[in-house]
């Protein structure tokens, strides 16, 4: 979701590159489902891992709640939302987490414009 919102908000600023220390293969229904009811077919996305992107210093690398257990990639910047795994959530709380996660994205691109 962050990707996507890296997309919606920042196409003109960043390049986001998605991915996870333990990927499923597949986006999460849930996840899908919560980004069509804003507009975002995110079902064109896919479930990448770290070994999937570029190999190179980031300027960000933004995680989202492993703390210590998150894998290393070199970045100028790095930054732990702490943002909880919605997976298991009902889509109310799925929707919370989203929201969260775009106002983080927002709050990202605004630090870099500045």
């Amino acid at each position: 979701m962050a990707e996507a919102f890296a997309i919606i908000h920042g196409a003109d600023i960043l390049i986001a590159k998605s991915s996870g220390s333990k990927p499923s293969g597949i986006v999460n229904p849930k996840a899908i489902r919560s980004m069509k009811s804003i507009g975002y077919d995110l079902s064109t996305h896919d479930s990448k891992s770290l070994d999937e992107i570029p190999q190179i210093e980031y300027d960000y690398v933004i995680t989202m709640g492993c703390g210590d257990e998150c894998p290393f990639v070199r970045a100028l910047h790095r930054d732990d939302w702490n943002i909880q795994d919605p997976k298991n959530m009902d889509p109310q709380e799925f929707d919370g987490v989203r929201n969260d996660i775009e106002h983080k994205v927002l709050e990202l691109i605004k630090s870099i414009q500045n």
